[in-house]
This record gives C-alpha cells, structure tokens and sequence, in this order.
C-alpha cells in the first residue's frame, strides 16, 4: 500500500509518498511561504533530482492540490492515478485531552481537533485544511490523525499540572501537554533496538534538538514528563523561542515597550530563542558557530547557554526517572552538531559520561557516541517522524 503523509505547518508542508511494504520513501517534497509572496515547491522522486518550482499557495489547499499534481506529473511524478494513494496519515500538532494515540479520522474527530485551534492557532487549522483538502481531492481514502500530543499523555498529573487556580483547568484545560510527541516515540523506540533490549526495561532521555526543541523523559516505554508545555513556547531555548521564561517578563516588556501582550508572545515566540540571544546573528546553528569561530561574543553566548540549558533538563529527568540508562540525541541539531552535543555531555562527565570524539564527528548517523563502560549509554538516532505517521496509518488502515 502507497501511504501518503502530509505534515502542515503553519505556513509550510511537508510530504512523503511511502510504499508500506517496504517502507521505501517513492517521492517526497516541500511547499514553502503558503499565504505570502514567492511561493514555491519542490518534488524529489526516489534516485531523482529535486524540482523546485515557484508556484501561488494562498492556502493549504492549493498546495495539497500541488503536491497531488507533483506526484501524478508524466515526468517527474510517481504515480498513475489517485487510485494508488491507499492512505493518507496527517501529523496534527494539539490533541489535547482528547486523543491519547492515533485514530482513523471522521467527523467526531474533526470536531475535536477543532476544539484544539485555540491551544495551537498557527497548526490545528492549517492541519484541518489538509484533511479537508485530501478529502476533497481523493474522496473515500481513509485518513489517520497522528497527534504530537498523543505520546506525552501518559504524563502522570503531578508532571502536567501548572500551580494556577484548579479551575482553569477545569474550564480550558490548562496544564502541559508536550510535543514533538512522534517524534519522541520513535527515537526512545530506535535507541532501545539499537542497544540490543526493550524500551520497557529502560530509562531514557531523548532530545529532540532542532529550530523547535524539546526533551522527554520515557520510562518503562512511556512518557512521563516532557519540556514543552500548554503550547510549544515553554521549555528549552530554540531557534526563535525564548522556552521558559519568568511570565512576569510579558507584562513588564508590554509596558515598557507599549505594545500589548500578544505582541510580545510574539517575539517571544518569532525573535527570540538563539536568534535573540545572539543580538540577531541567526537562528541557524552553523551560522552562530561560524560567528563564534570568528571571535562573536554574543554568538558563542547563546550556545553556551542552550547547551547549559539541556543539561538541565537532562538532570532534572534523571531525578524524575530515578536514574538515565540512556540519552538520545535527534533532530536537525541533535542529529549533526557534534559540538552541542560534546558541550551537553561535558556538564554531565561527573556522572561518568564519556564522549568517544571520532564516533561523535558522525553526522546524521545512528550511533553510539559514549565510551564503552558508561553507565549512562549516549546514542544520536536520526528522527523519522514521516515514517512513524506512515506505520500508524497502516496499522490503523488495514
């Protein structure tokens, strides 16, 4: 079966067309700028070259119809017809309470991903046009919700609960609901196979590490507490974000910047993270490195304090499992930047961690970085969260 799976952000998507059987990735792509200026797309077939090709998306909607005319093109398309598409698995960011794993996607679901909008504005509705417009585009094809959120429902309430008055929960379910959920699942799953035993017997630390970034404890095979909170603000320093802040802050910068509360949500969220820290140097990671290779102080200031950041956590979930067997390092930065990860592992040497330097110069590898006789074993495992959506839809499908 052709499994098809589509990843809307808020102002992106990102596709894989995946034979199951196999789970050989026949085509995959990126629409980028949906709803601005110089939209575009690129399609790469599996052993073909990538075709980026400038094209108006003014809404999701038109960049499914894109991407489903990409994958039926005489020459660089990949199928016959839409007949071939078994399954469509779409990755949805907030579940809330409702959803503590995936489901085949009708109306009632709908419904309640809708209720969600409020808790993830920029996700929720550009995932919902998704499904609306497969649904449209390919009628009678069942359609899987994977949630971020899923995963990180096992968190007992002690770890998702915020010490505001009760019944904000009660009435709009504040509390922590984390995220990269996919992501975590997999990764936590990878790393137990990787080391030869089951991810029930062990107690793991994964950290997912990229423009958006997070850190989950996983024991026995499950969630318990993960960085991101209500929304994917909280947390570690990202990109763009700013992670946990004192929210005494937001008032303080609205009044004297006299701008309002949303505004500054904003920057929180767009203009700060690395990018702020490092007084507008970069978001990217290889950019702040460059710069701090060149003597940029505030550059080599906001890597100091992501990385001391990180350890953080990673301590604070080595208290709440009760120990760590295994820490796994994913994602765009996770997986490639050996020198955060060797920085990260420094704060945790008294511990007995042990980088082996050639093995942690690999990019993108699965891979034991620790010296052998660690305690605490030290793995990077390339995420695949296209792939995880893809088995769920079949598991689901079939």
């Amino acid at each position: 079966m052709n499994i098809l799976v589509i990843n809307c952000g808020s102002s992106s998507l990102k596709y894989q067309l995946i034979r199951s059987e196999t789970e050989e990735v026949i085509a995959k792509g990126l629409c980028e700028r949906i709803g601005m200026e110089g939209s575009m797309i690129t399609h790469q077939p599996a052993g073909g070259e990538k075709v980026t090709t400038e094209s108006p998306m003014p809404d999701h909607t038109e960049a499914i119809r894109l991407v489903l005319d990409r994958l039926l093109d005489k020459e660089v398309g990949v199928i016959g017809s839409l007949s071939e598409i078994g399954a469509v698995g779409h990755r949805i960011v907030h579940g809330g309470e409702h959803f503590a794993g995936s489901v085949v996607i009708d109306d009632d679901v709908i419904k309640a991903i809708e209720e969600c909008n409020d808790l993830a504005p920029l996700h929720n509705p550009a995932n919902l046009i998704g499904i609306n417009a497969c649904k449209a585009n390919m009628p009678g094809v069942k359609m899987v919700a994977v949630f971020d959120t899923a995963f990180h429902q096992t968190m007992p309430k002690k770890a998702y609960m915020y010490a505001l008055p009760y019944e904000y929960y009660e009435k709009y379910k504040v509390r922590r609901y984390g995220f990269h959920g996919t992501s975590h699942d997999y990764v936590s799953d990878r790393a137990a196979a990787l080391l030869g035993k089951k991810r029930e017997d062990l107690k793991i630390i994964v950290c997912h590490l990229g423009n958006g970034a997070s850190v989950s404890a996983v024991k026995e095979g499950r969630s318990i507490d993960t960085s991101m909170g209500l929304t994917p603000l909280e947390g570690l320093i990202m990109g763009t974000r700013s992670g946990d802040i004192d929210p005494a802050i937001i008032s303080f910068i609205a009044a004297k910047e006299g701008i309002d509360a949303e505004k500054v949500i904003g920057i929180c969220n767009k203009k700060s993270g690395v990018l702020g820290l490092s007084g507008g140097v970069s978001s990217d990671f290889r950019d702040l490195d460059a710069a701090g290779n060149d003597g940029n102080q505030l550059a080599i200031d906001a890597l100091e304090t992501y990385a001391y950041r990180v350890a953080k956590y990673i301590g604070s979930y080595m208290v709440a499992m009760g120990g760590c067997d295994v820490i796994a390092f994913t994602a765009g930065v996770g997986e490639n930047n050996s020198k955060m990860r060797a920085a990260i592992c420094e704060y945790l040497e008294f511990l007995g961690v042990e980088i082996d330097a050639d093995k942690n110069a690999l990019r993108g590898e699965e891979t034991v970085i620790s010296k052998p006789g660690n305690k605490i074993t030290v793995v990077v495992v390339p995420t695949n969260e296209e792939l995880a959506i893809a088995r769920e839809t079949l598991r689901l499908v079939e």
